[in-house]
């Protein structure tokens, strides 16, 4: 069982009781805007993320953990690694809050976590994040915890039948201080 506690936050594994809480923070168009998060985020997609989340123990593939505030003991949004490659040791960064919730500096406490425990715990070598290239915000997140810009994948996600541009950063090891 993963529980990474932080000042305001708890990352944990996706629970059923959680149902409620992820599809009415995740019902947003600015979330399936900026993020692979499908819109209208129905009851489904809660479920299937919480299946899948309880599948790392034995898949070791995706290691998918809900934001909780501890003072509401509700969730407000998921940080996730990704597509974990054991044999080059890498793992892609993904996330997302509800709206009520951010600009309260919540994830300064969120991606030094998930960064430790990626870099500390399942001993990845580098942690990477794409962006598309409109999300300024994510990006300045990113900076502001020591991503280095890579470069931009030039039409790399189809999203409602139009090309995408994704900005790539990637954090090393070596680079990630707490």
């Amino acid at each position: 069982m993963i529980k990474l506690n932080g000042k305001r936050i708890i990352l944990r594994w996706a629970e059923n009781k959680d149902v409620k809480d992820l599809c009415e923070n995740a019902h947003d168009n600015e979330i399936a805007k900026n993020t692979r998060v499908p819109y209208p985020y129905q009851e489904k997609h809660a479920k299937d993320f919480i299946k899948k989340s309880k599948q790392f123990e034995s898949k070791k593939e995706n290691l998918l953990l809900v934001i909780e505030l501890k003072q509401e003991k509700k969730v407000i949004g998921t940080v996730s690694l990704m597509r974990i490659n054991w044999k080059h040791n890498n793992s892609e960064l993904g996330y997302w809050l509800g709206k009520n919730y951010r600009g309260q500096k919540l994830m300064n406490e969120v991606i030094p976590l998930i960064l430790e425990y990626g870099f500390k715990k399942l001993k990845l070598e580098r942690i990477f994040a794409q962006t598309f290239d409109f999300n300024e915000a994510s990006q300045k997140l990113l900076e502001k915890h020591k991503f280095k810009y890579e470069g931009t994948l030039r039409n790399a996600e189809k999203k409602k039948n139009k090309y995408l541009d994704l900005k790539m950063y990637s954090l090393l090891k070596k680079e990630f201080k707490k």
